[in-house]
């Protein structure tokens, strides 16, 4: 999805977003070359920094080839099962599941944490169709 089908999703009813979630799987992207999780379940995300620009600061001021992102424990469960096999309505179930009402209001989580994700080309939106492909 793109960042102006997201910011029209706020508009929508709860009932509204789940159905369109309903018909997107997140995925992945190549972007993330590595993932950690910890002993305290949260996972560490690894981020290569390249091109030129990146690797000239890696040089002079001795920047970091990998970057890392650390979620939260609620973020990384839910990253977790982005296998490119559950849809938005399961990983809505299995968190509520697993946290209960500490992750509500949770739809409207769910959405800022994908927005966030997918603003830094962490995750790309596949239909189901496109996963059997």
């Amino acid at each position: 999805m793109k960042k102006k089908e997201l910011k029209e999703l706020r508009k929508l009813s709860r009932e509204e977003v789940i159905a369109l979630y309903d018909t997107y799987i997140p995925v992945v992207t190549e972007k993330i070359c590595d993932q950690k999780t910890g002993k305290d379940g949260k996972v560490t995300l690894f981020i290569e920094n390249k091109g030129v620009m990146n690797t000239i600061m890696q040089k002079l001021i001795h920047k970091p080839r990998f970057s890392q992102i650390h979620l939260d424990v609620v973020g990384s469960y839910i990253w977790q099962l982005c296998d490119g096999q559950t849809d938005i309505h399961q990983i809505a179930d299995a968190t509520h599941e697993h946290f209960g009402d500490k992750v509500e209001p949770l739809y409207e989580r769910l959405l800022k944490f994908f927005e966030v994700v997918e603003s830094y080309d962490f995750i790309r939106w596949i239909k189901p169709s496109e996963n059997n492909e």
